[in-house]
């Protein structure tokens, strides 16, 4: 997967987020001290204290938009979502490639979270920065994702990424990770679309016994391959 999901956030929600992260108050530590053994020699940002007020608020602030989102809720069928976190990059900071660790314990919870779906939120204006591309990579090529402030990208946790070097401006995002109800993406893929199709044909008036058939049949799909 590699998902553009936009106006995620509008002006007035990322004005407010922008206020906090750039205020003197805001928390900032070294983004090494959440990185293993693998993404702590290539990483080179600054992130918000994942165990600050400010940082609990605005990730609450986030996940309380993503559940309002149809979008996101139909393609990533979340059973639970990492609290938001936020970085920063200024000029020379960058996060080389690597790949996301498989499991991630919550903070403050004795539940762990297996990290099916990355997301990055951007909250800068690409014309704030230079660089800062986030580049996917995988066995088809690499694609690459600098959006709107208030857009999001959305890709498979299993796949090789990177941060480009931002080389004037800064860069502001909140990234999180997914455990989806369906582990398999093929299947999760399967289902974005029967529901894509199901909310097509509605908008068509198409016939009513038939959708409902076709409900039936994603509703038993999706009971089939959950895990909760």
């Amino acid at each position: 997967m590699f998902l553009r999901i936009a106006k995620v956030l509008n002006e007035e929600q990322l004005a407010t987020a922008r206020a906090s992260l750039n205020s003197e108050a805001a928390p900032w530590v070294d983004g090494r001290v959440t990185a293993g053994h693998q993404g702590a020699p290539v990483k080179n940002n600054r992130q918000l204290d994942e165990a600050s007020p400010m940082a609990r608020e605005l990730g609450n602030f986030i996940l309380a938009q993503l559940e309002r989102n149809a979008l996101f809720i139909s393609a990533l069928l979340p059973n639970r979502v990492y609290p938001p976190m936020f970085n920063r990059y200024g000029a020379g900071m960058h996060f080389g490639t690597h790949v996301d660790g498989s499991v991630r314990m919550i903070p403050s919870s004795p539940h762990k979270l297996r990290t099916d779906l990355s997301a990055t939120l951007f909250l800068a204006a690409p014309e704030a920065y230079d660089g800062g591309e986030l580049v996917v990579e995988s066995d088809f090529g690499a694609q690459s994702a600098k959006f709107a402030a208030g857009d999001m990208i959305v890709y498979s946790s299993t796949l090789r990424h990177r941060v480009n070097a931002v080389t004037r401006g800064e860069r502001l995002a909140s990234v999180f990770w997914v455990q989806s109800l369906i582990r398999d993406d093929a299947q999760r893929a399967q289902l974005f679309e029967l529901d894509g199709t199901i909310q097509r044909l509605t908008q068509t008036g198409a016939d009513a016994e038939s959708l409902v058939r076709l409900t039936a049949h994603y509703h038993g799909l999706l009971k089939a391959w959950t895990e909760i």
